[in-house]
């Protein structure tokens, strides 16, 4: 079963150009609703597979993309 994380935003702007940025690099992303567990001030998150979480995570820090939180998502 494969496990997914989310990465939430502060903007919307910015989940945007991060689902940009990770396609292009070749990272399966989705953008869904901000899931009711996590707060965000953004109501759109952006779906990753897990086992890309320190990927996502340094491709969004070296292209300086801020975000809020890196979660995994259960179920």
């Amino acid at each position: 079963m494969t496990k997914y994380g989310v990465v939430l935003f502060h903007t919307t702007s910015a989940v945007m150009r991060a689902e940009k940025l990770l396609a292009k690099r070749g990272y399966p992303v989705k953008l869904i609703p901000t899931p009711r567990q996590f707060s965000s001030d953004c109501g759109i998150a952006l779906q990753f597979a897990w086992a890309d979480s320190e990927a996502v995570k340094s491709a969004l820090g070296d292209a300086k993309l801020e975000f809020d939180a890196i979660h995994l998502l259960d179920g």
